[in-house]
């Protein structure tokens, strides 16, 4: 895997997909599969990924991948706090009307801090 610079706050869909060994198709479905990945869009809809989003699709792939889960069964994993187990519920549970909230109030956050 190609090194990840410390310094690059974003990555494009191609530079992702190098450096995770993964097709930009299977990161625009895992983008529709789960709601914890959703990358920025440049105002040109270009997807930009962070370091935390490059966290996230290593994790998936470790699911997918290696402990060979179902995509269902990756959702459930990546839902329980870090350190639980798999027998634990999640702490809580996001509606969908809430989630949709919360991503407009992180996209007005992120428009007034670009200002700043």
């Amino acid at each position: 895997m190609p090194a990840v610079s410390p310094d690059k706050l974003y990555y494009r869909i191609g530079e992702v997909a190098a450096l995770t060994s993964l097709r930009p198709s299977v990161l625009r479905f895992w983008e529709t599969e789960f709601v914890l990945l959703q990358p920025r869009k440049s105002r040109s809809g270009q997807r930009l990924y962070s370091q935390e989003n490059l966290v996230l699709i290593q994790d998936i792939k470790r699911l997918l991948y290696v402990e060979k889960l179902t995509i269902e069964g990756a959702r459930k994993r990546l839902a329980l706090p870090m350190g639980a187990t798999q027998q634990e519920e999640p702490v809580a549970v996001i509606d969908d009307g809430s989630r949709d909230l919360l991503r407009e109030i992180k996209t007005e956050l992120e428009r007034i801090r670009d200002i700043l």
